[in-house]
C-alpha cells in the first residue's frame, strides 16, 4: 500500500493559520462564536467540494485523454508565440471560476505546456473571461467601456508570461 503524500509547507502554513483564527475567534468572542464559525465553514465546505472534487476529475482526466506530445506541440517549450495565443484564447473561453481554471492549468503543466503558457491561460481566464463580459460586464458597463477594458488588457496574458519565462527558468519549473 502506497505511503499517502505529504502535505507542503504551504498547506501547513494555511493548516496553521486556520487554527490560529480559530483560536483568536474561541478567545475573543467565546466558544459560541468557534462552533459558529465551524459550522459556516462545514456548510461551505459541503458546497464546494462536489465541485473541487470534480474539477481534479476532470483535470486528471485531461491529463490522460490528451496525448502528452500533442499538448507540448501545441504548449510546449517550442510553441513560442503561437503556444501563448493559443493560451490566452483558451483562458478567454474557459468559463467558470477558479475550480474550473486552476486544475485545468494543473492538468496542462502535467501534460507537458510551459509554465509561461499556463501563465498566459490563467492570465487571460482572469482579466478577458468572454462568460464574465457577457454575463456581468456589458450589462453594468456598457459594450464601450467593456470593449475598452478588454483591449487594454489584451497584451497582459503575453506581458505575463513574458516576465514569467526568466523566472520559470530561474526556479527550473520548466521540462
Amino acid at each position: 500500500m502506497p505511503k499517502p503524500p505529504r502535505p507542503d509547507a504551504m498547506t501547513l502554513f494555511f493548516l496553521a493559520l486556520a487554527v490560529a483564527a480559530g483560536g483568536a475567534v474561541y478567545a475573543l468572542m467565546g466558544p459560541g462564536a468557534a462552533v459558529a464559525a465551524a459550522e459556516r465553514a462545514g456548510g461551505l465546505l459541503l458546497r464546494v467540494a462536489p465541485i473541487v472534487v470534480a474539477a481534479v476529475l476532470i483535470s486528471g482526466y485531461a491529463q490522460i485523454l490528451i496525448p502528452r506530445e500533442t499538448v507540448q506541440r501545441w504548449l510546449g517549450a517550442g510553441s513560442g508565440l503561437r503556444g501563448l495565443a493559443l493560451a490566452t484564447t483558451a483562458g478567454a473561453l474557459t468559463p467558470g471560476g477558479p475550480f474550473a481554471a486552476f486544475p485545468l492549468v494543473v492538468a496542462l503543466l502535467g501534460a507537458g505546456a510551459t509554465f509561461e503558457v499556463c501563465v498566459a491561460f490563467i492570465t487571460a481566464w482572469s482579466v478577458l473571461g468572454l462568460n464574465r463580459v457577457v454575463v456581468y460586464e456589458i450589462p453594468f458597463l456598457g459594450v464601450h467601456f467593456v470593449a475598452l477594458r478588454l483591449l487594454a488588457s489584451l497584451p497582459l496574458p503575453f506581458i505575463a508570461a513574458l516576465l514569467a519565462r526568466p523566472l520559470a527558468r530561474r526556479m527550473g519549473l520548466n521540462r
